[in-house]
């Protein structure tokens, strides 16, 4: 009876913790995802190119993973709440600027700097180690992939919210009420604050490393180069597509709210998508899902371009891509806590995460130059194709054995 109870006090605190997590991420990511609404009523009532706010969101991503290590690494020293609570600050400051003063370099710092420093702190990088920390080995992949799926769900939820809100009362006051709700992360972090432990029994807890010798490890092991090369791909088509979807959709014709919904139905779609592939992860291996996922994108992309622009084709196109949207974040996140554990997740997921916001950069800021030189995305659409052939190549290799059960057999 006593070890039943023990069990039971064990698992007490683990939904909390998941709960709290997915309402960060919720939040977090369902603002972030609106940007892409405000880029060409800014730019048109501005007098701006298209690659002026590009640019700004470009250093968001940039920033985002440059600053994403860093936050994983105080995380994972001293726990996740204090980094939420001051990177949420920085969030909300960073989208208010933008809100209030129309000038490219406010803009850059506001919407660009500020926000993408604040979002290393409040998504994944943070959150999914502290997640993965607090659940068993057996259904890290699981969980993983319900934590990824909230992002999805706010996606859902906030995009059409954001669109409705820049319909009635324009861009500015849009902004601003957006950059209050970023504010409701503040009360989840306390329940996300002191998870830095491994569960009690897990084998991977009696592991002793320091983080200088986890870093000396990854930078050894090919796998982690490779996954690093992967999802530099993820990012580029998230962020292209996010950004510069709702601009492409007017472009071909539709009407404005059609590229709301598409990334709307993107983010509902991804929440069955994300949760598939942390349920899958569990039993097939990680790395040959992945490289399933970036073909499928790339088939997708080239299928929607090959069709005619209609109301169809773009809600088909946003719920295939939806299904394969943030699948790669449990996939990737659980390759990195299986090879190398889950001490140090957020901090080796982090430099993981950077690559994939070079990715998001370069997605970004090319859409805006190239469609600013050439008037046509098309270019970028074929670029993406081409990335996603070479991401499902290079993960097929990676070395997936965990170097911690290897020592516990040597």
């Amino acid at each position: 009876m006593a070890s039943v109870e023990s069990k039971a006090s064990s698992l007490k605190p683990v939904w909390p913790v998941i709960l709290a997590g997915c309402l960060v991420l919720c939040l977090a990511f369902g603002v972030r995802s609106s940007y892409g609404l405000f880029v060409k009523p800014i730019s048109d009532e501005l007098g701006w190119g298209r690659e002026v706010l590009a640019f700004s969101l470009a250093v968001q991503n940039l920033m985002w993973g440059v600053a994403q290590p860093f936050a994983g690494m105080i995380a994972d020293r001293f726990g996740a709440g204090r980094v939420l609570v001051f990177s949420t600050l920085l969030y909300a400051g960073g989208v208010v600027l933008g809100a209030l003063e129309y000038s490219p370099i406010a803009s850059h710092l506001g919407p660009g700097f500020f926000v993408g420093v604040g979002l290393s702190g409040t998504t994944f990088g943070v959150v999914l180690a502290v997640i993965g920390r607090s659940v068993s080995e057996e259904k890290r992949s699981l969980a993983l992939g319900i934590a990824t799926a909230s992002a999805s769900l706010g996606q859902f939820l906030i995009i059409p919210l954001g669109s409705a809100l820049l319909q009635n009362f324009g861009w500015n006051d849009a902004l601003l009420i957006l950059g209050l709700i970023v504010m409701a992360i503040i009360p989840a972090a306390y329940f996300l604050r002191g998870v830095r432990d491994l569960p009690e029994g897990s084998t991977e807890a009696a592991h002793n490393m320091s983080l200088s010798e986890a870093l000396k490890e990854a930078s050894g092991h090919s796998g982690y180069w490779l996954l690093l090369a992967g999802f530099f791909v993820c990012g580029f088509h998230l962020a292209f597509i996010t950004v510069h979807f709702p601009s492409y959709a007017i472009d071909k014709g539709m009407a404005p709210e059609i590229g709301a919904w598409t990334l709307a139905l993107v983010g509902l779609a991804n929440i069955f998508g994300s949760y598939t592939a942390g349920a899958l992860g569990g039993t097939y291996r990680k790395k040959y899902l992945l490289s399933a996922i970036y073909i499928a994108r790339s088939v997708a992309i080239l299928a929607f371009i090959m069709v005619p622009a209609s109301t169809a084709s773009f809600l088909i196109f946003g719920f295939v891509m939806g299904l394969l949207w943030l699948s790669t974040v449990p996939l990737t996140s659980g390759l990195v806590a299986q090879i190398f554990g889950p001490r140090y997740m957020g901090t080796l997921f982090g430099i993981v995460f950077f690559s994939h916001q070079v990715g998001s950069f370069i997605g970004v800021w090319l859409g805006g130059y190239l469609y600013d030189t050439t008037k046509s995305y098309d270019l970028v659409w074929w670029i993406s194709i081409c990335l996603g052939i070479f991401a499902a190549l290079v993960h097929w290799p990676i070395s997936d054995s965990s170097l911690r059960q290897k020592e516990q057999t040597a």
